[in-house]
């Protein structure tokens, strides 16, 4: 069976299922159109709450990080941060992965005919998402290690504070704040400062103050690429979650007798999300003024809303059911499933936990974040019983 077209052959009140072809069958049964059953004014609400709640709490981490003046609480601020990590993490597996099998996976009308049933597709899809971004990631990395000639492993620090890239001096491990600010002896200044800024932020305040030239711009060289490599990895991760929301918003505007169920539970997934988008990108160092932050967390809210509006316009018409949908579907879910499994494992939890020098050494911070993380997590992956 080369494609889906010979379903036209297949008669379904004349079945001997000791003979059918399985394939037909489900292919069949994919085929059936959309499940449309009207509520029209009930999904063009789902448009504007969706677009309120989810822009919202997308905006929340960046206004918490920027706007000093509202005095958002430490914990609050690390809660939608973490809780973020954790969404993202559970998306790739729960809201990607899983529906991307059941699109082209090996038991799919997809998967059972022509080319994608010589071998399973979405794990393959997958690693190669995976392998794309590593090797994007390691480039980038490579290139800022020749161009500024930092070696892997060295601080920022020790190029402030030494002035020769290979020097090995570093602040003492037990404090946990940056070197330049212990080595002035002032430890307490250091750690009430390290819990009020980033650690780019320091980068910046630094620079600023720096009186040799060739110091200042070394560290002016190494917090914009600092910048840029994290915006770059910002864009794949929001790519990845934009895909999803477009086609979880087409389905919203065609879906049948699920409505109920799915419209409050896609209000929660889509804000879930979008707080791991805002809280990603509420670490990147952006330069002062910029209104990149806002214009992408209002990307993201807009995303779902004008794909819901779009399915409503072609409600008649979309049957996310058949083949083409499903390809298109199944291929841009693995690829996503790929990009935040990357994403999530590695740029949130590996370096945000394992890798980062300052990482908190507060037992009781340290596990609320990591609290924060398996609750995300775990509500998300709940939320994938019903979509």
């Amino acid at each position: 069976m080369s494609d889906a077209g010979s379903t036209t052959d297949f008669d379904p009140n004349q079945v001997n299922l000791s003979i059918a072809d399985p394939t037909q069958i489900i292919c069949y049964l994919n085929s059936s159109g959309n499940d449309y059953d009207g509520r029209l004014g009930a999904r063009i609400s789902a448009v504007f709450v969706i677009l309120i709640i989810s822009t919202i709490v997308t905006f929340f981490p960046v206004v918490a990080k920027r706007v000093r003046w509202l005095k958002i609480p430490l914990y609050v601020y690390l809660f939608a941060r973490y809780f973020g990590a954790g969404v993202i993490v559970a998306t790739a597996f729960i809201h990607l992965l899983d529906p991307a099998y059941s699109e082209i996976g090996p038991q799919t009308c997809v998967g059972m005919t022509g080319g994608w049933a010589s071998y399973s597709w979405p794990p393959a899809i997958v690693l190669t998402a995976v392998m794309v971004i590593f090797l994007m990631d390691l480039g980038a990395e490579r290139y800022v290690e020749i161009k500024y000639g930092q070696e892997a492993g060295q601080s920022v620090e020790e190029l402030i504070t030494t002035g020769h890239p290979h020097s090995h001096a570093h602040a003492p491990a037990s404090s946990g704040f940056p070197a330049a600010l212990v080595q002035n002896g002032d430890v307490e200044a250091a750690g009430s400062n390290f819990r009020r800024q980033s650690h780019q932020d320091e980068m910046k305040d630094m620079s600023e103050s720096i009186e040799d030239p060739v110091m200042a711009e070394k560290l002016r060289a190494a917090e914009h690429n600092a910048y840029r490599q994290q915006f770059a990895a910002f864009l794949i991760l929001e790519f990845g979650v934009i895909v999803h929301s477009v086609v979880i918003g087409l389905n919203l505007g065609v879906v049948g007798a699920e409505f109920s169920t799915l419209y409050p539970v896609l209000v929660f997934h889509q804000s879930f999300e979008g707080l791991g988008i805002g809280a990603r990108m509420s670490a990147i160092p952006w330069p002062r003024g910029s209104w990149l932050p806002w214009i992408l967390c209002l990307a993201y809210g807009l995303t779902t809303p004008v794909s819901i509006a779009i399915g409503l316009g072609v409600r008649t018409t979309y049957n996310p059911g058949s083949f083409t949908a499903n390809v298109v579907s199944g291929v841009l879910d693995s690829i996503s499933a790929g990009i935040l499994i990357y994403t999530g494992l590695v740029e949130l939890l590996a370096r945000d936990f394992l890798f980062d020098p300052l990482r908190t050494r507060d037992n009781r911070r340290l596990l609320f974040m990591v609290g924060s993380v398996l609750l995300g997590a775990g509500i998300m992956a709940l939320l994938g019983k019903w979509a």
